[in-house]
């Protein structure tokens, strides 16, 4: 998922009126401090995620999510497909209105929905294929966030076109699972899931380390801007996971 649209661009650059740095720019320790915040938060929701996704799993209540008799997904199910997207959208469009405590909120409240709608994995795949996915997927996504903080390449440019292309796959996702139902499409869209995120993460890693020179000495700011990046880094660690898991995992 993404940064829809780019007023919030605006907004952080109005509390300081500066400019985004070059990317090859020096920056100071407290830069480092602040991604370390970025990544905290991000690696804190993916365990949040993963372990309410567990539990989902063995207490039985992802079977609450279908109706057993048809397979489809119950009214349940549907509202845990479609909560984590209308509470994701909500919160990129009011976190820099909200106060820091309800962003923080809202982020975790976020990450746990995800864990819950995405736990029918450990049904669908084996723990050891979801393991080595899952240390796939951070061990890509290291290289990649390291490649968006350390390049001299400006990427700002990517913005609207990974945003387009993710808005088209999962368009597209949807008109295959109601209409084509077609495995093979299922299999190509997945692997223009995945180069599209990897794009993702090293664009908005760069975009994370550009906003901080915008907000430093603001501490509300920097604090909100944290969990914004921190909520990109995860979308896209999240996304990446489940498109590789399509190649990687072995079914039960």
């Amino acid at each position: 998922m993404a940064d829809w649209n780019d007023t919030q661009r605006s907004q952080q650059q109005s509390f300081t009126g500066a400019s985004v740095p070059r990317t090859g720019e020096v920056y100071d320790e407290g830069l480092r401090k602040y991604m370390l915040g970025v990544y905290n938060y991000m690696a804190s929701a993916i365990l949040l995620t993963g372990i309410v996704s567990i539990l989902t799993a063995e207490t039985g209540l992802v079977f609450a999510m279908f109706n057993l008799e048809t397979g489809s997904p119950s009214l349940f199910g549907w509202a845990m497909m479609a909560g984590p997207f209308i509470l994701v959208m909500w919160l990129q469009f009011r976190i820099f209105k909200m106060s820091v405590l309800s962003a923080q909120i809202a982020y975790w409240v976020y990450a746990t929905a995800v864990g819950i709608s995405i736990a029918t994995i450990f049904i669908a795949y084996t723990p050891i294929s979801i393991a080595q996915t899952f240390f796939a997927t951070a061990a890509a996504f290291a290289g990649l966030s390291l490649y968006g903080y350390t390049t001299k390449k400006d990427m700002s440019g990517w913005g609207t076109f990974l945003i387009m292309g993710i808005w088209g796959l999962f368009a597209a996702m949807l008109l295959n699972v109601f209409v084509f139902q077609s495995p093979l499409m299922d299999m190509v869209m997945s692997g223009v899931g995945v180069l599209l995120f990897a794009a993702f993460t090293a664009y908005k890693t760069q975009e994370v380390k550009n906003i901080y020179s915008q907000v430093r000495g603001n501490t509300e700011m920097m604090a909100k801007t944290t969990i914004y990046g921190a909520l990109h880094l995860y979308m896209a660690f999240i996304n990446m996971f489940l498109f590789l898991l399509r190649f990687m995992g072995s079914r039960e």
